[in-house]
């Protein structure tokens, strides 16, 4: 019998706590939500994801669901860089869910993306001058 996602992530949580559960759930779905995108834009049914298309899928995808609390549910989760996407990825690739290429390694996830500008900077205040205001 094969097993579901949850019991694969109640798995690798057990010998390895230091993500919650959500955020196994939540990268497959970026996963899923990147690669409906570059269906949209390249009409390629069978196409690998790199690194580097995860991580923006990823980023659009916590903007979308999150918004301005995207940083804080990361964070909640205990994804804080883009290490911890590739993590994610990789304890994934080893049980099975997820497939890969020879030429992706976890090294590819390294500093991929700034969460500081990709989740905290678009929803700062903008800084007007007062300069030569009456």
């Amino acid at each position: 019998m094969q097993k579901s996602f949850n019991e694969i992530v109640d798995q690798i949580i057990e010998h390895n706590p230091r993500y919650d559960r959500e955020a196994y759930r939540f990268v497959k779905e970026a996963l899923e939500f990147t690669i409906k995108q570059r269906k949209r834009s390249l009409a390629e049914s069978n196409h690998h994801v790199n690194a580097a298309e995860l991580l923006d899928g990823f980023r659009q995808f916590a903007l979308k669901e999150f918004g301005p609390m995207a940083s804080t549910v990361l964070d909640y989760w205990g994804v804080r860089a883009s290490e911890d996407v590739g993590q994610i990825v990789f304890d994934l690739i080893e049980a099975g869910v997820f497939g890969k290429t020879d030429s992706d390694s976890l090294e590819d996830f390294r500093g991929g993306l700034d969460f500081q500008t990709a989740f905290v900077q678009p929803f700062e205040p903008v800084r007007t001058s007062s300069k030569g205001k009456s």
